[in-house]
Parts: structure tokens; C-alpha cells; sequence
């Protein structure tokens, strides 16, 4: 008989089960599922509400089936429907009546909303550390690769010459935003529900801050409802994911670019590509081009739970077992990308030469000779003007800006002097542009050391997290 199964007459049709069922993907929440359970058990013996020696039963109960999970000796079942049910009737075959007495004052509804929390917080961890080995990759590029000029480039077309490091250092800061939206998502999480019951409390007496000292939520929900019908930290966490996978599919686009033969401005590492069936010659960026793929499923999973959520009343409805599938989805896929990533900026080669020579034969200081006219006095518009007669004539006669001779750029404008060419210079480009975020090597620099102390700041918090994480986990031990 189920553990509900008082007031039905009935068994429950086996499709139904099978689809009422989520215990095919929330078990791996069983260790949140039993240090929540020691943690309501413990409160409940502090508050007399149970016996200390049903108590220690529970516990003891509790440890052992979280060792038979760790080993592989549980068997799950559909019939029982979800992880709570699947443990709870484990533990009363093992220990009797006190098992029974586990569930006073709790339903799955501010059960379930508890493990999840808890599953989320322990992942935030996880992926944090990951983040930031990302975050150092990135830098440690950049500071490899601090000589290599490549082109830059708007709307696809070439544009200015920048640093590769300043490249590099774009995708740092990227990430730093992503971390700081972690941050918020953390916070999110840290809300501790148990204590709501099925929506409205409980008439037992209670000790909700006992509880969550116990497992390490910094809040208590303020409402009951709100409690057990909150999934905004599952959406805050999953705007995360999605915005992070944009940024990694943004890097992947341009590494695919890149590592064409068209550009031949790095090469992947041939532990990171695969080749092709039918043509020997391929090197193929899979790793890049799955990464770009997956990225909609995560917007797909964003857009499932705000969907899902939209038109559900208060409080808890059999919609929000959806909330699930989706999250442990992104978390998987999301440890993939940023695992690899890393290493892949770790082991890739820079074509440095390549990406000069393809700077020398085009026109990406245009810009600078502008800028040069314009430092002489004349109007930037006519200036811009100037210099686009200066390329059409050197498309015609098959030259690029630094070839023309100081005869051919005095009869555009007399402001032209023989320092002309030394502004034209490629290193004389980069380096004139020291603005405080631009890409001169003094700015990167700059970039650089600032990066090293963000990650140093991340990594004092992702390390608060894992303490506290640990710390919780340390219940069934």
C-alpha cells in the first residue's frame, strides 16, 4: 500500500504510475533528501515531539541507506514514486515504527522544495570552482600570448587591430558577470522552506532556525505558501546557465572561425576535435560545434520553468515536478563545457605569425590614419572622408595604406608629414589606444592584474560555499 494510500479504494493504474513517477531522475537528490530528514529528525527529538531514542533509530536508519545508495545496494522504485517515499519506506522496513514517525510535521511539498534548495546550493559549488578554472585559463592566455596582435573585428569584417590577450580578456569579463549572477542565484537558494508543511504550517511546535542553522541556510522563507510554491531560485540559477552557455557559445563561434582554414589564426589541441568517416584530411571542432548546439536547450529549459510557473495558483501543483529534469540537465551539460573549455584554451596553438601577416595586407589602421588627420586639425568627418579615398585608391592599385608613398598621401591632404608611416605601424595601433579599457599593452596589463584579484575574490567565496556544503553533507557521515 502506498504511503497515501488511506482514503483509495483503488490501485493506481500502472501508466499512470509510471508517469506520476519522478524518482527516474530526483534520486540523485538522496543525500540532500536524507541530511534534510536527520536534520528534521534531530529537531524533532529537541522538541520532544518524538523520542530521542526514535530519534537516534532515524538516524541511524538514515546513515545506513545513504551508505547502501553510495554502494550501489538500493534498489529504487516506481510504485513509491519519488525519492522521499522511496527512503521513508526503506527506513520503516528497517527500523519499524519509528520510521513512521519521520514524516510529523513535514510534508513532500516543503520536502521536496528543501532537497532542491540544498541540491542547488551544493551544484552553485561545484560549478563555481569550474567557472573560475575557466576564468584562470582565460588569463593565463592572455598573459602566454601578450605580444600576439590579430585583427578585430565588427560585423564580421575587419576592423582594428587588438591584442589577443584583449580578446581573451573580453570572455574574462564576460565570466565575471556570469559568476556575479551566481552569486545571485546562491542567494536565491539559501532559503530554508521546511517547517511550510503541504502550504500553511504546521500545529506542531516547531524550531524552523534550529533547522536551518543545522543544514546552513543564511533565511527563512517569511510564507508559508511562498515556501512551497517558490521555484524563482531554480530560474535564477537556470538565467545563469543560459547566459553563461550564450557567452561559451560566443567563444565557440569564434574558435570555430578561427581554427578554419579560411582564418588559420589557432589550432585545437587533437585531443579536442575529431575527424571525419569519409575525408581523411578533417579536424574537426566537434567539441566547439556541441557546445554552440546545446546552448538552446538550456534557453529551452529556462523557458520550460517560467512557463510551467506562469498559471500555477498557490500553492503547490503536480506542474512544479517539471522543475527538475531541466536543472539536473543544465547542471550536467554545463560541467561538460566548462571542464573542457579550460583545457582546450590550455593546450590550443596561436598563430601569431599568421594573424600579422594577414594584418600588413589590410586595412585595419584606417582608423588611425583618420585620427592622425584629425590631430592635425582637420574635421574628423573630412578626415574619415580622406582616408576612405586613400583605401578605394589603394584597392585600385593594389596596395594597402602603409605602401603609399608620402607624395601619394600629401596630393589626398597636404596634412600628411613623413611621421605618417610610424602612426600607420601596427605595434604604433595598439599601443596608442591606452585608454583605461582598451587594448594597448598597458591596459591588458592592467586587465590582467585586475583578473587575478577577481579570481582570488571568487575563489574566497566559492570556498565559503564549499565549507558550507561540506559542512552539511558532513550529517551522514
Amino acid at each position: 500500500m502506498k504511503l497515501w494510500g488511506g482514503r483509495f479504494t483503488k490501485a493506481t493504474d500502472k501508466s499512470v504510475e509510471e508517469f506520476n513517477a519522478s524518482i527516474q531522475y530526483d534520486c540523485r537528490m538522496y543525500a540532500e533528501d536524507i541530511c534534510g530528514s536527520i536534520a528534521h529528525a534531530t529537531m524533532l527529538a529537541k522538541q520532544g515531539i518524538i523520542s530521542q531514542e526514535d530519534k537516534d533509530a532515524i538516524v541511524s536508519g538514515l546513515k545506513t541507506i545513504y551508505e547502501q545508495i553510495e554502494a550501489g545496494d538500493f534498489e529504487f522504485s516506481v510504485e513509491l514514486e519519488d525519492i522521499h517515499m522511496n527512503v521513508e519506506k526503506r527506513l520503516t522496513d528497517a527500523i519499524g515504527e519509528a520510521g513512521k514517525r519521520l514524516h510529523t510535521g513535514r510534508s513532500r511539498n516543503d520536502q521536496v522544495a528543501l532537497d532542491t534548495h540544498m541540491y542547488i546550493r551544493k551544484e552553485i559549488a561545484a560549478i563555481a570552482k569550474l567557472l573560475i578554472q575557466l576564468q584562470q585559463s582565460l588569463v593565463s592566455a592572455a598573459e602566454k600570448h601578450k605580444d600576439v596582435i590579430m585583427p578585430g573585428y565588427t560585423h564580421l569584417q575587419r576592423a582594428q587591430p587588438v591584442l589577443f590577450s584583449h580578446h581573451m580578456m573580453a570572455y574574462f569579463s564576460m565570466l565575471s558577470r556570469d559568476f556575479i549572477h551566481l552569486q545571485y542565484a546562491w542567494d536565491m537558494a539559501d532559503m530554508m522552506p521546511l517547517g511550510a508543511g503541504a502550504l500553511a504550517g504546521t500545529t506542531y511546535p516547531l524550531d524552523q532556525p534550529f533547522v536551518a542553522k543545522t543544514l546552513h541556510f543564511g533565511k527563512l522563507y517569511d510564507n508559508s505558501l511562498d515556501a512551497v510554491s517558490d521555484r524563482d531560485y531554480i530560474i535564477a540559477f537556470l538565467e545563469f546557465a543560459a547566459v553563461l552557455m550564450m557567452h561559451l557559445s560566443r567563444l565557440s563561434e569564434e574558435f570555430i572561425l578561427w581554427s578554419s582554414s579560411e582564418f588559420k589564426f589557432i589550432e585545437l589541441d587533437d585531443s579536442h576535435c575529431t575527424g571525419s568517416s569519409i575525408m581523411p584530411q578533417k579536424k574537426n571542432p566537434d567539441i566547439c560545434e556541441l557546445v554552440r548546439g546545446k546552448t538552446g536547450r538550456f534557453y529551452g529549459h529556462l523557458m520550460g520553468v517560467l512557463t510551467m510557473m506562469k498559471g500555477i495558483p498557490m500553492a503547490y501543483d503536480k506542474d512544479m515536478q517539471e522543475d527538475k529534469e531541466g536543472v539536473f540537465d543544465a547542471i550536467d551539460n554545463l560541467k561538460f563545457a566548462l571542464t573542457i573549455y579550460a583545457a582546450m584554451i590550455d593546450k590550443m596553438t596561436v598563430n601569431k605569425e599568421h594573424m600579422r601577416e594577414v594584418l600588413e595586407t589590410d586595412f585595419s589602421n584606417a582608423t588611425d590614419m583618420a585620427d592622425y588627420l584629425a590631430k592635425k586639425g582637420l574635421p574628423f568627418r573630412e578626415a574619415h572622408a580622406v582616408v576612405g579615398k586613400a583605401v578605394h585608391y589603394c584597392i585600385e592599385k593594389g596596395k594597402v595604406l602603409q605602401q603609399l608613398s608620402l607624395e601619394e598621401l600629401q596630393a589626398m591632404s597636404p596634412l600628411f608629414a613623413e611621421d605618417i608611416h610610424h602612426y600607420l605601424d601596427i605595434e604604433i595601433c595598439v599601443d596608442q589606444r591606452n585608454t583605461y579599457n582598451g587594448t594597448a599593452p598597458s591596459s591588458v596589463e592592467r586587465q590582467c592584474r585586475d583578473g587575478h584579484q577577481t579570481v582570488h575574490t571568487e575563489q574566497e567565496q566559492m570556498d565559503q560555499w564549499s565549507d558550507i556544503v561540506s559542512t552539511v553533507y558532513d550529517l551522514v557521515k
